[in-house]
């Protein structure tokens, strides 16, 4: 008799969890990791100023999960690229339409790289960068097996997501398209070229 209210519980937990989280990347957006204190992301929630402290025992560990939640996120949607889409075109410009809405959502972008940056400095909170990077080269090896190129794609995609930051014409679905086509397929030689 007690398992529904148990499970109401648990529910309303997990809500009140996702949406600390989600605070926690408006705090970061907006005032960068060290703006984000328990008292700041009950506050940014709409929760008690008890509520963050009660979930999360350390701001480590809130950014631990704010971390965690992003990069999970964007990496399974371009681990949804690599096994779903069959057509490697379609596929370079499924992964460039999705580039288009994660620089379309500027601030949850400047959380993820405050974040990612905080994970460089706390080894501990690397794996969820290293799931991230893990999709990246997923998705690459549909195209390649050159780990050059696989290393390049990673970071010809972090460099672009941070260029389209501090400019005000980011890069459309058509820019992205043509970069991705450049740094994953191999030209073919043309007339004359020697083979």
């Amino acid at each position: 008799m007690n398992e529904p209210l148990t499970d109401g519980r648990r529910i309303k937990g997990e809500q009140r969890k996702r949406e600390l989280i989600e605070a926690t990347i408006r705090v970061v957006a907006r005032d960068g990791v060290a703006g984000v204190s328990h008292r700041t992301v009950s506050k940014e929630a709409g929760q008690p100023a008890t509520a963050a402290a009660y979930y999360f025992k350390t701001i480590d560990d809130l950014l631990t999960a704010a971390l965690t939640s992003c990069m999970d996120e964007d990496a399974e949607r371009v681990r949804r690229l690599a096994d779903e889409v069959e057509d490697p075109d379609q596929s370079l410009r499924e992964l460039a339409a999705l580039m288009c809405r994660v620089v379309a959502a500027p601030a949850h972008l400047l959380a993820e790289y405050e974040l990612y940056l905080l994970a460089a400095r706390r080894p501990e909170l690397r794996e969820p960068t290293r799931r991230w990077l893990a999709a990246v080269e997923r998705f690459g090896r549909r195209h390649t097996d050159d780990p050059v190129r696989l290393r390049v794609l990673a970071g010809t995609i972090d460099g672009v997501l941070m260029q389209a930051l501090l400019t005000d014409t980011p890069p459309g679905q058509e820019d992205w398209t043509e970069i991705l086509r450049t740094v994953l397929v191999t030209p073919t030689p043309g007339p004359g070229s020697g083979r």
